[in-house]
């Protein structure tokens, strides 16, 4: 029969570790050679050009976030909840869900979101069919 070593073996965390003397430290210089034209990382260069088309991306949307102005059609105390309340709101709803969701079991959690995937579109389609034959019996 074979034995198996466990991390968690008593025997292994009762006896200490040898002592040693302080040892001399020890200092390496790590160097990278430049590589073909043909490499993976195409020496830099798609990555630097892409780079900056990012940094345009971020720079525009945070740009854009900044200037938010709600639709003229909204009330007062809609915008003022956008304005105020509406990311904190938001970012709390989805913690939450997290927080939830890392609690379950993994298959209760995939399960929970199978059973939402099949029944809103499974529901939905009975519904439109009902609707069908009662648009149908009309004509008739």
């Amino acid at each position: 029969m074979e034995t198996t070593s466990s991390l968690c073996n008593n025997h292994s965390l009762a006896s200490p570790l040898p002592f040693r003397p302080p040892s001399k430290t020890v200092y390496t210089k790590i160097l990278a050679s430049k590589r073909d034209a043909h490499s993976h990382n195409f020496d830099g260069k798609l990555v630097d050009q892409n780079m900056i088309v990012l940094r345009m991306r971020i720079h525009e949307m945070t740009k854009s976030e900044k200037s938010y102005e709600p639709p003229r059609h909204w009330m007062e105390w809609e915008k003022e909840y956008k304005k105020s309340y509406y990311d904190l709101d938001v970012c709390e709803a989805l913690g939450y869900l997290q927080y939830k969701l890392m609690e379950t079991r993994p298959s209760f959690a995939l399960g929970m979101a199978l059973l939402l995937l099949l029944s809103l579109p499974t529901s939905f389609a009975i519904v439109l069919f009902h609707l069908m034959h009662i648009i149908k019996g009309f004509y008739l």
